[in-house]
């Protein structure tokens, strides 16, 4: 399938689907996006505009089918700190460098950086985010009269009982019909999103940040920017990972981290926060048969259209109705058999897993739980790896030639390994260090063997490196004083 045949299939090969998964996903979007603006201090009109924006122009730069974007929270908690200490314009600049950055960063496929990302990494990252969806509902069931939790328990059957019967329609947008018919017609003291803040009352337009084009602004944008650009590529590359295993399908890393960045530039430009790759409604889109371009850009127009032509019956719809379709989302994204998983998989992987779920829980920032996941990850890589160093030794009858025979992996890790098995002293005048079985990966591990070998030299022994395959020789002859020849 040449490229041309395979993006039309991707905007038209599921058309009816897309579209009604992409409406259940702007529903979705509402009261995340909301909630965001709070987090970053910023009127939820400047989310919902930015979320619009994303959608629409990653549908067409995007390099992965089916996934939805929006104002997420991880990238509004960078940027509230930015709002709080020099305002919203500041912000805008900083949205557009961010957009620039990431690029940036696809031009330079940083995007290879996710391959260091274990399945690990990635399950604790789902869980966490399963956890935070449901945690954001608490509020909207705490201090509440008893006719919202009948409501949320309506939704929830409706949401989870429609589709046995009837399929045609997703049975979230059911939900919010029916929820919102009815507390129409049974007046009841709820919640609506009305109350959730300042919807938008007209289209987005084009603006231009009102800061000063100088050193000292770029000084202070420039953090901010490149930490809102490195967090949402980074979350947008997961969401594209767990995309990918759902669909069995692969998508274009490199495209996306830099369509990420066209659609966060255009973002800018219309007064919008930047964004990124929404993990829940991107489930909720997937599981409502949204495949395709068409699903993401309908999400984006659908919010659009809501907020501005139909605002007024949006504004009634209860949040009762928004909740137990989160709640479904959260349900549908934590993959509960990694809690089955826990006793039967290695307990290193259960621990990493562990631990990303714990640092995004207790930060409320999914990267840091990532980057954390993705360190004690490689700790534990080295670790288990420097075990599989095996040194014997050797000795002839005679006691005058000894031969170390090295087997497994030599890098910084298990260097100190290395070395300790190694006597300097020997009474041996000969010494043979028969590599053939090794392999040399660091300077850390050439300074080790350099070490040896210069210190028994030191003490009259006649030492002969034997071996040592071609990568390693280049790189012992490269970084030390060693002339060793190549197997």
């Amino acid at each position: 399938m040449n490229g041309l045949t395979r993006y039309r299939d991707e905007w038209f090969g599921n058309i009816r689907r897309d579209i009604l998964a992409g409406m259940v996903g702007t529903f979705a979007l509402i009261p995340e996006v909301i909630a965001f603006s709070f987090v970053a201090g910023v009127d939820p009109e400047v989310g919902l505009y930015a979320s619009f924006v994303i959608s629409v122009v990653i549908a067409f730069t995007g390099g992965r089918p089916g996934m939805i974007s929006g104002a997420a929270g991880s990238v509004a908690l960078v940027a509230a700190a930015l709002v709080r200490g020099h305002g919203v314009q500041y912000l805008l600049a900083a949205t557009l460098l961010a957009g620039l950055f990431q690029v940036v960063f696809g031009l330079l496929r940083l995007h290879v950086l996710m391959r260091y990302v274990s399945r690990s990494v990635r399950t604790g990252f789902v869980n966490a985010l399963a956890i935070l969806i449901f945690s954001a509902q608490v509020p909207h069931m705490l201090h509440v009269s008893w006719h919202t939790y009948a409501m949320i328990a309506l939704g929830l059957v409706i949401i989870y009982g429609v589709p046995k019967f009837f399929t045609a329609i997703p049975s979230p947008l059911i939900c919010i019909v029916v929820l919102s018919a009815v507390a129409a017609a049974i007046p009841m003291p709820l919640h609506t999103v009305a109350d959730l803040g300042r919807l938008p009352d007209s289209l987005p337009h084009l603006v231009w940040p009102d800061v000063p084009f100088t050193g000292a602004t770029l000084g202070i944008i420039a953090p901010y920017a490149l930490a809102m650009a490195t967090v949402g590529v980074l979350e947008s590359m997961m969401t594209a990972s767990v995309v990918d295993d759902i669909t069995e399908t692969h998508s274009n890393k490199r495209m996306e981290c830099s369509g990420l960045g066209i659609a966060n530039i255009a973002v800018g430009l219309f007064g919008g926060i930047a964004g990124c790759g929404m993990i829940g409604q991107t489930v909720g889109n997937l599981r409502y048969g949204g495949r395709g371009r068409l699903s993401t850009f309908v999400a984006g127009a659908f919010l659009l259209l809501l907020m501005v032509a139909l605002r007024p019956w949006v504004a009634q719809v209860p949040v009762a109705a928004l909740v137990a379709i989160m709640i479904m989302v959260s349900a549908s994204t934590f993959s509960w058999s990694s809690l089955r998983d826990l006793v039967h998989h290695p307990r290193l992987s259960s621990t990493v897993m562990l631990l990303t779920v714990a640092v995004v829980v207790t930060t409320h920032d999914l990267a840091a739980g990532v980057v954390a996941g993705v360190l004690l990850n490689g700790v534990f890589f080295a670790f288990q790896v420097s075990k599989m160093l095996d040194i014997t030794s050797i000795c002839d009858p005679s006691g005058e030639v000894r031969t170390y025979v090295v087997t497994g992996q030599v890098f910084f890790a298990s260097a100190d390994s290395f070395t300790d098995a190694f006597d300097v002293r020997d009474s041996a005048r000969t010494i043979h260090i028969d590599l053939r079985q090794a392999h040399f990966w660091d300077i850390t591990a050439v300074g080790a063997l350099e070490n040896i070998v210069t210190k028994m030299r030191q003490n009259g022994m006649t030492v002969e490196v034997i071996g040592l395959n071609e990568a390693s020789a280049t790189l012992v002859n490269r970084h030390s004083s060693l002339d060793v020849a190549p197997t």
